[in-house]
């Protein structure tokens, strides 16, 4: 560490620890949200301290790992100023897994279904009393939360490990693969550095729909089948894309790269979901459609949507060095917020000052934001939430921020670790 980076980390303290010292303060009152050891479980922070409490995109003095001594009273006194909601916000999750438990309900992780719920539920209501009336509206948030027509994880956990169904869906997986094949070359030139120009400010719907009616999409995936491609856009980390399996299980925090999921794992993000389940069809259909899916240009069913990763490919070349375009033009718009990136400058031009993790997301950065927007888009085919030019935007522009928060924690992490004395 050079004699500046050392004494920027004498002047300030670990973000982790100034939280979980002040989270100690509250007491046994916040023990459902805290660890064995009484800190706040990664989900209290990820859900409630960040979001609710500390609000670092409002107040980026909370935001680093290490916070400056001069903003060490205010991020202590932010969480024991929250204190009674926090206490109120406890008490509520323990009344919700009761209710939970009493109503028969498995599926869903608690933590991340009920903890900015019983955060609202303490703000607006304090803390819960032992009444019927508080009973009630527990019953109600976890049927508003549960309550959903649509298919679960459960029933399509069910269906493709059925031996009555087995050798049908692999039949189907078979068929769809033996007849995959590049599409015809679209007539002209594909025009997705012209929609880009216009389309933050001036999307041309006419232009888009060509871009869809040319298969501007499809012709774009040309390639991906070929040794190497498809891992090179970082969707796989397979030489070449592979039938998906069946599958069985999955789980949230150990999804593979899109290419590489079993169709269980291509449908579970969306089942797990607590919004939008009744948009989808149910478990026989989505298995079958996602079979054939899988297949398809970009692994996706609509044009809309594989026309939107063509632009986000075309729209980040300019993260990998490539020239930016017209100013105001989606490729130009992107490379300004990445460059805006503290982190990005000093992994780009003081490379060992960085740990090597950062740096990866760095240099990585093209292929995060395409799995990024493969699941995004995916995602919108199974709820029929059509890709459209006047939400190309919002959608190209979304992905890259959603990737940039999360390089960002990423980064906070290392530094608490590196503050507290760790490694990298």
């Amino acid at each position: 560490m050079s004699t500046v980076s050392a004494r920027a980390a004498e002047a300030a303290l670990p973000r982790g620890l100034l939280i979980a010292q002040a989270w100690a303060g509250l007491g046994e009152a916040v023990a459902p949200l805290s660890n064995g050891a009484g800190r706040p479980l990664a989900r209290t922070v990820k859900l409630i301290l960040d979001p609710l409490v500390l609000r670092p995109v409002l107040n980026p003095r909370f935001a680093a790992g290490a916070v400056g001594f001069e903003h060490v009273d205010a991020l202590r006194d932010r969480i024991t100023g929250a204190g009674p909601v926090l206490a109120a916000t406890a008490a509520w999750f323990l009344v919700l897994k009761k209710e939970r438990r009493r109503a028969g309900i498995t599926e869903g992780n608690p933590q991340d279904l009920y903890f900015q719920r019983c955060y609202e539920l303490a703000s607006g209501h304090g803390e819960p009393r032992s009444d019927p009336a508080t009973a009630r509206l527990a019953a109600a948030v976890l049927a508003e939360v549960h309550g959903q027509d649509g298919p679960t994880v459960a029933q399509l956990r069910d269906f493709v490990t059925d031996p009555g169904h087995v050798g049908e869906l692999v039949r189907l997986l078979d068929a769809a693969w033996a007849g995959s094949a590049d599409p015809a070359p679209a007539p002209g030139a594909v025009r997705a550095a012209e929609f880009l120009a216009t389309c933050p400010s001036d999307p041309d719907e006419v232009l888009f729909d060509v871009l869809v009616a040319d298969l501007a999409g499809s012709w774009g995936a040309v390639g991906l089948n070929r040794p190497g491609v498809a891992r090179t856009h970082g969707l796989t980390d397979l030489a070449l894309p592979e039938p998906p399996a069946l599958g069985r299980a999955a789980s949230k925090n150990s999804l593979p790269k899109p290419f590489d999921r079993s169709i269980v794992e291509r449908l579970f993000p969306a089942l797990t979901s607590a919004f939008h389940r009744d948009a989808l069809e149910d478990v026989p259909e989505l298995v079958r459609l996602e079979i054939s899916r899988s297949a398809g240009a970009w692994q996706l069913a609509d044009e809309a949507g594989r026309v939107a990763l063509v632009l986000g490919r075309e729209a980040t070349a300019a993260l990998a060095g490539e020239p930016v375009g017209p100013a105001g033009g989606a490729t130009a718009r992107l490379r300004l917020r990445w460059d805006r990136e503290a982190y990005v400058h000093r992994a780009l031009r003081m490379p060992s000052s960085v740990p090597d993790g950062v740096r990866a997301d760095v240099h990585g950065v093209r292929e995060a934001y395409l799995r990024r927007l493969w699941v995004r888009v995916h995602g919108r085919e199974l709820r029929h939430d059509a890709v459209t030019a006047d939400g190309m935007w919002d959608l190209l522009d979304g992905v890259l921020r959603s990737v940039i928060l999360d390089q960002r924690d990423r980064l906070r992490s290392v530094l608490e670790r590196q503050s507290a004395g760790d490694p990298w």
